[in-house]
């Protein structure tokens, strides 16, 4: 999708959104592989008019959720018309009731990630997404997700950053929900990235990770320690732009 960075964005070692060890990939392949994690776009062959057929019965048979005026989406997001209008169309072609649930959510995901299991990842970003907490995406949480990713400013992208890894939505990040995070990030990217990948090796991230960003030593990390540590990284903000203007 989450967000769209992502994706989210990417994970390694010493970045927090890098999930290639390597450095060497080029930024349009990181783009690429942030849209494809996105539910519109993921890639499919012209439907048949006996599918084309199907699809609109199935459509017209299902109580489908009707986005807001485009006008009023461009209002509340940073993305023109003409760029809202592609996305729903590839929105629609994946999800025509003009929602998606979990279920379809990780089964979209899983189709790009078939080397791991990818399923706890999409959990995390599909509840990251699903702002309202009804259990349904609709194309308004997704553009406006999307467009804090790849629009947003370097705080609103960090804050978005933040509530994805907040599990419980206590305001503050444990060691523990950074860990569910990172091991759901190693088991989508799977053996074939990580062929000598350690079994302590997201712990050993994580632990990495939370020393140089809870600053208080109090066990957890606040909204502003969080985005204090990520600006000071050049690694993240570097990471972060890649996605600058992506679509």
């Amino acid at each position: 999708m989450k967000k769209q960075k992502q994706s989210m964005p990417t994970h390694n070692n010493d970045k927090m959104y890098d999930c290639n060890p390597s450095t060497s990939q080029s930024k349009k392949t990181i783009k690429q592989r942030f849209l494809k994690l996105l539910p519109c776009c993921k890639p499919s062959a012209a439907p048949s008019i006996a599918q084309s057929n199907v699809e609109d019965d199935f459509e017209l048979s299902t109580v489908c959720h009707r986005p807001e005026s485009m006008d009023k989406l461009q209002e509340q997001t940073k993305f023109t018309k003409k760029e809202l209008q592609v996305l729903y169309r590839g929105f629609k072609n994946e999800c025509p009731s003009g929602v998606v649930n979990e279920e379809n959510f990780k089964n979209i995901y899983s189709q790009f990630f078939p080397q791991g299991d990818s399923s706890m990842y999409a959990h995390f970003l599909f509840e990251a997404f699903d702002t309202n907490k009804n259990g349904s995406v609709s194309f308004e949480d997704f553009v406006f997700g999307l467009s804090i990713i790849l629009r947003g400013t370097i705080n609103d992208r960090l804050n978005w950053a933040f509530n994805l890894y907040d599990l419980n939505k206590d305001g503050c990040i444990t060691k523990e929900e950074m860990l569910d995070i990172m091991k759901s990030i190693y088991d989508m990217m799977g053996k074939y990235t990580y062929p000598t990948m350690q079994d302590d090796a997201p712990r050993d991230h994580v632990e990495s990770f939370f020393q140089k960003m809870d600053r208080n030593k109090d066990g957890v990390v606040t909204i502003e320690e969080f985005i204090e540590s990520c600006k000071k990284d050049e690694n993240i903000m570097q990471s972060m732009q890649l996605f600058d203007n992506v679509i």
